[in-house]
């Protein structure tokens, strides 16, 4: 099955306005900017037919063509990042088969999380879209909750049948628990991870259905599928020792560039 690699990437982010082109540093100091180290992520990705960023900002153009990306314009029309994935392939003429939206705000997104996607996908004919979940360690968790305590929204958690067929997807903390973990346990909450790979039939749907009640309260793009009966298949991946988390708010840059010291991310 051919593959696609589509980064949407928007400047106008009602929460962190112009993300894409904040700087990181490295462990040696070196910045690079979001989209960038976005864009390095997706392109470590094996077995991949092509590499783009989604975006309707000339200024996000600008740095990703700098650095060698190839970059797809979309309108600005798009409210999300499954719209603006639907909307590149459709520009590009279609024709892949899977599409994954690696979203831009995820740099930390190891390689093989991107693979076991795919895999899950292509080895379960039943569903339409595959996302990645990785159970939280009791250091994950008190970061959920400490955000959720703060009032700011971190990062997305997911629950799922045993089947892996996903149930719901909230920006609080489910399923709820009360128990303190020690910083290496497990723990029954799963942390949904920000990818997504579709079928090119079910992510050309999208844009044609209605916003539902629930994608409207959580702010989650990912809710249509549910909300429009699809199967969405949760692929529990391996962190391999590696933290992972998403920039979602300016306090979560300081946080990303001590993960990627720790790492030795350059």
């Amino acid at each position: 099955m051919s593959v696609l690699i589509a980064i949407p990437a928007r400047y106008a982010s009602h929460r962190y306005p112009g993300k894409p082109l904040v700087p990181l540093k490295g462990v040696s100091g070196k910045s690079l900017t979001l989209i960038r180290r976005s864009w390095e992520a997706a392109m470590a990705v094996k077995g991949v037919d092509r590499v783009v960023v989604a975006t309707d900002d000339t200024r996000i153009r600008a740095e990703a063509e700098s650095f060698g990306a190839e970059v797809v314009m979309t309108s600005e029309a798009c409210v999300n990042g499954t719209e603006r994935c639907a909307e590149a392939h459709e520009n590009l003429g279609g024709g892949y088969e899977i599409v994954v939206n690696l979203q831009g705000d995820a740099p930390l997104t190891p390689a093989w999380f991107v693979s076991d996607l795919i895999d899950g996908l292509r080895s379960s004919p039943e569903a339409q879209i595959a996302t990645p979940v990785l159970r939280c360690d009791g250091r994950a968790l008190a970061a959920l909750k400490g955000d959720r305590a703060e009032g700011r929204v971190g990062g997305t958690t997911a629950v799922f049948d045993a089947d892996h067929r996903a149930l719901y997807f909230s920006k609080e903390v489910v399923p709820y628990t009360a128990t303190v973990y020690a910083p290496e346990a497990e723990t029954p909450v799963y942390h949904h991870v920000g990818v997504y790979a579709y079928r090119a039939a079910a992510l050309a749907d999208y844009p044609k259905w209605a916003h539902g009640p629930l994608e409207a309260l959580e702010g989650l793009e990912q809710l249509r599928f549910l909300e429009n009966g699809r199967h969405v298949l949760c692929v529990e991946v391996d962190a391999r020792g590696r933290q992972f988390w998403e920039l979602n708010n300016p306090q979560d840059v300081p946080r990303l560039e001590t993960m990627m010291a720790e790492m030795g991310i350059e």
